[in-house]
């Protein structure tokens, strides 16, 4: 039975229609492990160092397609529920169009300036040039992969999840059999994985793209447009939080970095690029879910529902209260085997990441709901709401925790860091949470 935007969600209901999107981004990041795996174990931990200190620049860029993605989808939802499917395709058009523009200007850009930035991320000799090789690969595919991000929230807009998560699988098994067969067969090194990702990334945008472009029978497709700048800011201004979110992290994840080479020195980096891959399929379930009830959000808050909106805001947050507590309790008990899966041929490395990993496992109990509170409020359409949650959880509190906590507990506080920045992020989320409840009747 298909489900639609318009209407009443039960749990059961709610859940068949969020899943494919988190799905979609377990698969995501799952590939992105395989990515990992392969690097460490087939190229090297200097190789995989390397990826993991360029990777947060690279992920920059790509931050746009996640703001115009979250951003416009609120818009977009919200106009198909004051019933204008005309105008919403009018603005849908729009966006995609100025993503593939900004793309192809962010793709010369980061070509051009690859090797300055990773000297100035503090990369040695023998990792610049692994770091060069792949931030120029992976920067070839990167109109497809800004599309790739605005699509995974423009499908659920259009009705059309479950056509994502295939998409994505698909993309996931190219990216994780190219892997293998660069890597491990014909041993192209770092040249291999860079391939990998950026091929598998043209799938992921393209295919996506023929869809809108195409007859189809959702609710969104491409067609002729004109420029508004009140869209453009609009949307800038509800994928404000989404943007910052993204940009915090690849600026704070060049921090940690900065603070893991002072404390431990490569093998610091390489346990966070661990940390990072498995922590990421973690917290994409939150993300998933988060993308799959953007548009009901939206749809029901441009229509007025309040009753609904206030149904779906108590179900999403036992939802999410009750997967934060399964999460944590899953990351502490595979810690140990999801380590060693990666740096198991190192055993200083091993217990390293180990440790880390079960310090840090502890953020799951609260990122969930700051999470979902960012994401709702940019389903409102208030994104300066959503900014603020996203800026304090990812740029403010890690800053000032990274360089604080280190200062006390040394190497631990740099992984406790992650922890308390997400606590201090709850505080100030459920604070934007109560202060806005009349407004939106939720």
């Amino acid at each position: 039975m298909k489900i639609h935007l318009h209407d009443h969600f039960t749990y059961r209901k709610l859940l068949r229609f969020t899943l494919p999107s988190v799905v979609m981004m377990v698969f995501t990041s799952v590939y992105g492990v395989v990515d990992g795996f392969f690097v460490s174990n087939y190229v090297g931990k200097t190789s995989f160092a390397a990826v993991n200190l360029i990777m947060p620049f690279l992920l920059i860029f790509g931050a746009v397609g996640f703001m115009i993605g979250a951003g416009g989808s609120a818009l977009v939802s919200m106009t198909l529920g004051q019933g204008k499917e005309k105008q919403a395709n009018r603005i849908f058009s729009l966006l995609i169009y100025l993503i593939i523009a900004a793309g192809f200007v962010f793709t010369v850009l980061g070509i051009a300036v690859a090797e300055p930035v990773a000297r100035f991320l503090g990369a040695s000799d023998e990792m610049l040039p692994y770091c060069v090789t792949y931030g120029q690969v992976i920067m070839l595919a990167l109109v497809p992969f800004m599309l790739q991000n605005v699509f995974q929230s423009f499908l659920v807009t259009a009705e059309k999840p479950g056509f994502g998560l295939v998409i994505t699988v698909a993309a996931g098994c190219i990216n994780m059999l190219l892997d293998w067969l660069f890597m491990a067969v014909l041993e192209w090194g770092i040249l291999g994985a860079a391939a990998a990702t950026a091929l598998a990334q043209v799938v992921g945008g393209i295919i996506p793209l023929i869809y809108f472009i195409a007859p189809n029978k959702g609710k969104l497709r491409l067609g002729r447009t004109r420029i508004d700048k009140r869209v453009i800011i609009k949307t800038c201004s509800n994928g404000l939080s989404e943007f910052m979110t993204n940009v915090s992290l690849s600026l704070t994840s060049m921090i940690y970095n900065f603070q893991l080479m002072r404390f431990a020195g490569e093998n610091g980096v390489s346990a966070y690029g661990v940390l990072m891959y498995v922590s990421f399929i973690f917290v994409s379930v939150f993300l998933g879910f988060s993308i799959g009830t953007a548009p009901i959000i939206g749809y029901h808050y441009g229509a007025q529902n309040r009753d609904e909106l206030k149904s779906l805001f108590k179900k999403c947050l036992l939802i999410i209260s009750f997967v934060s507590v399964t999460l944590f309790s899953l990351a502490e008990l595979l810690s140990g085997p999801f380590s060693s899966m990666f740096v198991g041929y190192d055993q200083e490395l091993l217990a390293l990441s180990t440790r880390g990993f079960r310090i840090c496992s502890f953020m799951f109990l609260f990122c969930g709901s700051n999470l979902f509170g960012s994401a709702f409020f940019t389903a409102l359409n208030n994104g300066p709401v959503s900014a603020l949650i996203s800026f304090g959880r990812t740029l403010l509190f890690q800053v000032i925790c990274v360089f604080l906590l280190p200062l006390i507990f040394g190497l631990d506080g740099i992984w406790l860091a992650i922890v308390v920045s997400e606590v201090l992020a709850l505080v100030l989320t459920t604070v934007c949470v109560v202060t806005n409840r009349k407004k939106y009747g939720y």
